[in-house]
């Protein structure tokens, strides 16, 4: 399993409300070009954003589905990105004693092709991309904070 954390400077709801809110989703996740959609119940259990990956012309539709939702501590999802297959997300949220957040994102191929990858090379690949997802994330919440 790929595993960054940050730390924000911001309280954890500016963090988690950036999470809640689905039309905000490819602006902090690298990769996910476009929201095509958002279920109205985001980010209750079951619900789904339906979302494209890649740079336009080559955009492929897929999307992503919560499995589990803790306002006060965090998001788990299952995104999908056919043909490279399917991958579980846990997005932690922990306040710390400065007012500020720790934020934990654990990510993994669950499912498709991607699961063939060894772990390690797996690893390897997603780290850069979900430090810069959590630095996106940060600038989000960071933002509103202000």
């Amino acid at each position: 399993m790929a595993t960054v954390t940050r730390v924000m400077h911001c309280p954890p709801e500016r963090v988690l409300s950036v999470l809640a809110d689905g039309w905000t989703y490819a602006t902090w996740v690298v990769g996910t070009s476009r929201i095509r959609a958002v279920e109205p119940g985001w980010p209750a259990v079951g619900s789904r954003i339906d979302h494209s990956v890649g740079v336009w012309p080559a955009l492929l539709d897929d999307d992503t589905t919560v499995l589990s939702w803790d306002p006060q501590r965090g998001i788990e999802v299952q995104a999908r990105g056919w043909p490279v297959g399917e991958a579980r997300i846990r997005i932690d949220v922990r306040p710390r004693p400065d007012g500020g957040s720790d934020v934990r994102m654990i990510e993994d191929a669950v499912r498709g092709p991607g699961t063939l990858v060894p772990r390690p090379v797996r690893t390897a690949l997603l780290v850069p991309r979900n430090t810069e997802t959590l630095h996106r994330l940060a600038l989000l919440a960071e933002g509103g904070a202000r």
